[in-house]
């Protein structure tokens, strides 16, 4: 009983180490991302050009505390990206003992993968998709009314979108991670071509808060084109498999 528990024990007592690493690491850049607060802000406005074409060329706030609040939401996901590399690295060496070698390869080349392209994702959207957005719904409609824009709202827009921009680039990663695993085959992805020029345009759709068909196909390409690649990704990745089972029953 005891030499059973024991392990079990050492695992929740490293799992605890481990979370508490990640906890401290997302505190302690989350204050200094607070202290840079406005600097970050100002970067989320890029997209806007600086709001320019409204009164005052800034955004308001009408709540006492809504500028404190978006400021500490804005630190907070910033403070969590600039963790996730050593949040990603406890992970690892919490999970890698438990995997075999090649297992383990699969995972310290998948994860820091995924954070280089959540990265490019989220740069395209704040480079490319952004801004001609942002000066759609900055200038439709303001013949008849004045806009006003609440920092609140116009904020948690911004890191909605950077945020699923991101997870919409990690696409052929998953695709090539369940391939490699074999849940999904080349051909398989192949004949769902339809449904997922389909489905890219209603993701368009859902992403961007505006009725301009242009923009919503500026998300719906990206996601078509990262398909595509992942449909290439597994064939490399069925291949591999393939090539490793026959070696397996060659040596059998």
């Amino acid at each position: 009983m005891n030499r059973q528990s024991q392990p079990i024990r050492e695992h929740l007592l490293e799992l605890r180490s481990r979370l508490t690493w990640a906890a401290g690491s997302v505190f302690v850049t989350t204050v200094i991302a607070f202290i840079f607060h406005e600097q970050i802000l100002k970067l989320l406005m890029g997209p806007a050009e600086g709001f320019v074409d409204i009164p005052n060329g800034k955004p308001i706030y009408t709540d006492l505390t809504e500028f404190l609040g978006i400021a500490a939401k804005a630190s907070l996901l910033v403070g969590m990206f600039a963790s996730l590399p050593f949040i990603l690295y406890q992970i690892v060496m919490f999970v890698a003992p438990g995997l075999k070698p090649k297992e383990r390869r699969y995972l310290y080349a998948l994860l820091p993968t995924s954070l280089i392209v959540f990265v490019i994702g989220a740069a395209f959207g704040y480079r490319i998709l952004f801004p001609p957005m942002v000066t759609f719904l900055l200038t439709f409609g303001n013949d008849v009314a004045t806009p006003y824009i609440r920092i609140g709202n116009y904020v948690n827009l911004m890191l909605s979108l950077l945020f699923w921009m991101g997870i919409i680039f990690e696409t052929p990663v998953i695709i090539f991670f369940l391939a490699k695993i074999g849940i999904v085959t080349p051909s398989f992805l192949a004949r769902q071509r339809r449904w997922a020029l389909i489905g890219s345009f209603v993701l368009g759709a859902i992403i961007t808060p505006t009725f301009d068909p242009i923009n919503q196909t500026f998300v719906a390409v990206p996601i078509i084109v990262l398909y595509e690649i992942g449909i290439l990704l597994a064939k490399l990745a069925y291949r591999g498999r393939r090539a490793s089972s026959m070696n397996l029953d060659t040596e059998r």
